[in-house]
């Protein structure tokens, strides 16, 4: 038998102790089910040596070839990994479309005793509920977006609010990137990779409350937001947060530490806003960044930039604010009054 689910729910909630990802390493760097793990019954060398055969010489000597590494490699999972497993170990195992590689090493384990099956279609199938859910339908929630000029504490609130028990999406720390030009917090993951992240939280939530996320572009670092979510987002109401501009600026200070100190990055990242900015304005940045002056520039930044193109944005998209929440400060205790109130703003629209 093997599982053959008919949306995303339904194979996320699979009910097996372990999801076996057995397709190679790259295979599975690039994406896979969240909370698999990666056995590989072919590392990158052996699959594409294998594949090879079966163009070059034929796919009878491939699958030959195939099926000895396959156990080979089979065995040296049983004798490491899987170890510690008893009887009733239940592993759910899938491959690329649910062929030769998940169907042995499933075989395999069921000889031994454990209760292992397949996922039908394999990884394809997986992939395209994402894309179904993420890409083809609407969304069933109702999303919320928590707006406000760069500064305040906006991506800080959110575990404050899931703390809470606001449902909460975090496009940001999916996507590893601060949604800004001075916002790359190292590697991104793949597109495919965040999709399956973001559509596993979304399964997760109760599509009768609302869902908050933080008002972003269609694109964050190189990162596209699926049309699903941004459709959603387009239609979704606002709470917009205020801070005073020191306050703003010694919150950036801190969360944008990084960047301020890697002087090399942060000048080439500003280079392309000579465009829109001109050449003078970012030479002066340049300057103050050379000098060492990091408040200054982040001052300047956030009064000649940020807050500029804030502006234009919320002059073109004319959201539907209800609810505006200034902050005093952006202090913990200051962010925590903050997030009580944006609560009460979104529990009241559950009644």
């Amino acid at each position: 038998m093997a599982l053959t689910p008919t949306n995303l729910t339904n194979l996320l909630d699979h009910g097996f102790d372990t999801v076996i990802d057995v397709r190679s390493p790259a295979e599975f760097a690039e994406d896979h089910v969240p909370g698999a793990i990666n056995l590989p019954v072919l590392d990158n060398e052996e699959r594409a040596r294998v594949g090879t055969i079966y163009k070059q010489v034929s796919p009878f000597d491939a699958r030959k070839i195939g099926a000895a590494l396959v156990f080979r490699n089979a065995a040296n999972h049983i004798e490491s990994s899987l170890s510690h497993h008893d009887g009733a170990w239940r592993p759910l195992v899938y491959c690329w479309r649910g062929g030769q590689r998940s169907g042995s090493f499933a075989w395999l384990l069921r000889e031994i005793g454990w209760r292992s099956d397949v996922v039908q279609g394999g990884y394809k199938t997986y992939r395209r509920l994402v894309v179904d859910m993420l890409h083809d339908r609407a969304l069933p929630y109702r999303f919320v977006q928590l707006g406000g000029y760069t500064g305040t504490a906006k991506t800080e609130l959110l575990p404050l609010l899931a703390a809470k028990g606001v449902q909460v999406i975090d496009l940001e720390r999916l996507a590893n990137h601060r949604g800004s030009l001075l916002g790359s917090m190292g590697d991104q993951p793949s597109q495919k990779a965040f999709e399956s992240a973001l559509a596993g939280e979304l399964c997760r939530l109760d599509p009768a409350r609302p869902v908050l996320v933080e008002a972003e572009s269609s694109k964050i670092g190189q990162i596209l937001v699926p049309p699903s979510v941004w459709d959603a987002m387009k239609v979704a109401p606002w709470i917009e947060v205020s801070a005073p501009l020191d306050a703003r600026t010694e919150y950036l200070l801190r969360a944008y530490d990084d960047i301020l100190s890697d002087t090399a990055t942060l000048h080439a990242r500003l280079a392309p806003l000579k465009a829109h900015r001109g050449e003078a304005l970012v030479a002066q940045w340049i300057g103050l960044s050379t000098a060492g002056d990091k408040r200054a520039l982040t001052r300047s930044l956030m009064q000649d930039h940020y807050d500029l193109a804030y502006a234009k944005s919320m002059k073109a998209m004319a959201p539907n604010v209800i609810a505006q929440v200034a902050a005093n400060g952006l202090t913990p205790a200051h962010l925590e009054q903050v997030a009580g109130r944006i609560a009460s703003t979104l529990q009241a629209m559950e009644t």
